[in-house]
């Protein structure tokens, strides 16, 4: 797989995307980072900050300086995880959202975003060694085990008791209690990943390898549309992280609940008319049937991390092969090679629809790219070189 295409790929993730983003997203004047784009880029203003895209864009620039020595992308990520930090100390948690001195403007604890400062915080601990990641992680993980513990196992959306409860947090909070584990060697992290992937074998997976998004208290599908919606991207995305959890842990259940998820997801979750681009969908029922025809990016980053993680780990030649050509979809149909900005959503002709950019989904690409890239090594390259104009991988 040592194609010049993967040494374009990757001059372009720390050429363009990562600076273009840093240049875009880094708010030095009042903090943090700029939450949201207008489809034509224009920044959209806002007086706080989210705990989400601050932990996600701190993740994106640790990472991105972990893996190319960027000092730009070290102060990047700096800058992001100093937020976070001024916002736990001057509330005793992170709070959904707060302004740019750490004070909550959301004083809520929310699990999807406290995931996020878990994942954020050992990706900024791999990169600098400070020990305040670390700390900030387990002051993080003993508040959801003190105030967000819920009946029959997994955690509560958050300190409001908000239902339904939803599969996609405890996903994430997988993805971060892997990281922690791989950053620090802690048995703590382990466990925590442990109980996640049993309560997705028992109450989110079902016996067809179909992942249910919305539960009551009990852990049962809620009644109507709600409980039937099948996300494909959350499908793949489990898949990268079962495969990863078995790598981990040998657990060695995580293998047949990733290929049964893969199975459905490769079958009903791309859009199969050829009339249409084969992208992901962003919603099926558990027979297949669309529901949802648009199609974010972010399941497209999804798909690409499953196929490299059935190469890697199942010798899956096929998915492998595939890997490429979804990278060069996702770059035809989404992605503006020379800025760095993408379309967020496209309707099922491939389209753009005019919904805003967050830019927390720089989360989702920087991240796929990096484990293309890492699991299919390009041919070495003195440095990862300007802005390359490469229009796809």
């Amino acid at each position: 797989m040592h194609d010049l295409s993967l040494v374009r790929l990757q001059r372009w993730t720390y050429g363009t995307l990562i600076p273009s983003w840093i240049a875009r997203a880094v708010d030095r004047e009042a903090g943090g980072f700029v939450e949201e784009f207008r489809p034509d880029g224009e920044a959209v203003a806002a007086p706080d900050r989210s705990a989400l895209t601050t932990a996600r864009l701190t993740y994106t620039f640790s990472h991105a300086a972990r893996l190319s020595g960027s000092p730009e992308a070290m102060a990047a990520a700096h800058h992001g995880f100093a937020l976070l930090l001024k916002a736990y100390e001057a509330n005793g948690y992170v709070p959904k959202r707060f302004r740019p001195d750490g004070v909550a403007s959301l004083p809520r604890r929310d699990l999807y975003d406290l995931a996020f400062v878990l994942f954020a915080s050992a990706h900024y601990h791999r990169l600098t060694g400070e020990a305040s990641a670390i700390r900030l992680a387990g002051a993080t993980m003993d508040l959801i085990e003190t105030e967000l513990a819920a009946s029959l196992g997994g955690y509560a959306e958050d300190d409001l008791g908000t239902l339904p409860r939803r599969q996609n947090p405890h996903m994430h909070l997988l993805e971060a209690f892997h990281a922690l584990a791989e950053a620090t060697g802690s048995q703590r992290w382990l466990d925590a990943a442990g109980g996640i992937v049993r309560l997705a074998e028992e109450r989110f997976i079902d016996a067809k390898g179909t992942l249910g998004e919305f539960f009551d208290l009990n852990w049962q599908p809620v009644a109507g549309e709600a409980g039937r919606l099948r996300e494909p991207g959350h499908q793949f995305e489990w898949v990268w992280l079962l495969h990863h959890h078995q790598r981990l842990t040998g657990w060695d259940r995580a293998r047949p609940l990733a290929d049964g998820l893969y199975r459905f997801g490769l079958a009903q979750g791309l859009d199969r008319d050829p009339g249409y681009p084969a992208l992901v969908l962003d919603g099926v029922d558990p027979e297949g049937n669309i529901v949802a025809p648009t199609k974010l990016l972010w399941p497209q980053t999804e798909f690409i991390k499953a196929l490299g993680a059935r190469f890697e780990f199942a010798d899956d030649a096929e998915a492998g092969a595939r890997l490429p050509g979804h990278i060069e979809l996702m770059f035809r149909h989404f992605v503006d090679a020379r800025t760095g900005i993408w379309h967020n959503q496209l309707d099922r002709a491939g389209v753009p629809l005019p919904v805003s950019l967050p830019s927390r989904v720089l989360y989702h690409l920087f991240l796929c790219l990096a484990e293309t890239l890492r699991i299919m090594p390009p041919l070495p390259i003195t440095a990862p070189g300007g802005n390359d104009g490469a229009g796809t991988a």
